[in-house]
């Protein structure tokens, strides 16, 4: 996470406890926001509309205006992506279609995973991940952040070199957590089980057939070296890219809002908030660097 601490008071991707990933109640969230100067804001799970309700009354007493929205997990060219949809119709069927078919997959893909990190040799039970899995609304279902949390946690492997990253002052110890995910659990790493996300096309059809605007989040982190998509994905009809992001450094920023500028696509900005998976990233704070009236004008 390459992000800078400039506060912004618009924040428009964060997550609850209705991500497998997230900490806090939307309530809560609202209330957190408010009180770090934020007076735009969304709650973005992944897969899941259910914190829109919540958030959207909460918002109500923090005189916070309050975007419905959600982050579908989705592919293009056989890369996972992150579509955001703002504006949304939360209480649609299809968004409960979603949810339920992430879950099943879930559920499979958690017992999956289960076998692959005991195969590369980490001893974790069912019992272990589910004490933790409780606490949120996924309560069966094991993120690559649980196991994280459960192997780093293990006095027996507290001299393990291949965990010295992200042990105190090691390399990937800023965000541990979502850094022992990306680094074993996502896409292509050891312990990787494969998920069915719906086509990049389909997921901006679903944002937008319930009344929502489509933006492709933090780009410089799912495209990595391939920015050259971006044009193609434009071309599939995105409304708009998350051109500040904590994933991204100033070059990426600076990258991604001309490209906005060059396609006339809405600019959006977002701290991606989760709580204790990624303890360096702040509610507000998302390097954000132009004037946020003009995020302002363009999302609404």
């Amino acid at each position: 996470m390459t992000g800078n601490d400039m506060k912004s008071y618009i924040d428009l991707h964060m997550h609850s406890i209705y991500s497998d990933d997230g900490e806090f109640s939307p309530a809560d969230l609202v209330r957190m926001a408010s009180e770090a100067g934020i007076r735009i804001m969304a709650i973005t799970d992944h897969n899941c509309a259910r914190a829109n309700e919540e958030a959207e009354k909460s918002a109500e007493n923090y005189n916070i205006r309050y975007i419905k929205a959600i982050e579908l997990d989705c592919t293009y060219h056989d890369i996972d992506l992150h579509l955001l949809g703002y504006h949304i119709n939360y209480k649609s069927p299809d968004f409960e279609k979603i949810e339920n078919n992430i879950q099943n997959q879930s559920r499979k893909t958690s017992v999956e995973n289960l076998r692959l990190t005991r195969e590369f040799g980490f001893d974790v039970s069912e019992e272990e991940l589910n004490a933790i899995s409780e606490k949120g609304y996924w309560k069966d279902i094991w993120s690559g952040e649980m196991f994280a949390e459960v192997i780093l946690g293990k006095k027996e492997y507290l001299d393990y070199e291949i965990l010295r990253p992200y042990r105190s002052g090691g390399t990937r110890s800023g965000n541990p957590l979502v850094n022992f995910y990306w680094d074993f659990y996502s896409q292509g790493k050891p312990c990787y089980a494969k998920m069915f996300f719906p086509p990049l096309e389909d997921a901006i059809s679903i944002i937008k057939d319930n009344g929502g605007k489509a933006v492709l989040a933090h780009p410089g982190n799912n495209l990595k070296n391939r920015y050259e998509l971006f044009d193609e994905i434009v071309k599939l009809g995105i409304d708009g890219v998350e051109a500040f992001s904590s994933y991204h450094d100033k070059p990426s920023s600076e990258h991604f809002y001309n490209e906005a500028l060059k396609h006339n696509l809405m600019i959006t900005c977002g701290s991606d908030f989760h709580g204790k998976v990624k303890p360096l990233v702040r509610l507000g704070e998302s390097g954000c660097f132009i004037d946020q009236g003009e995020i302002e004008r363009r999302i609404f």
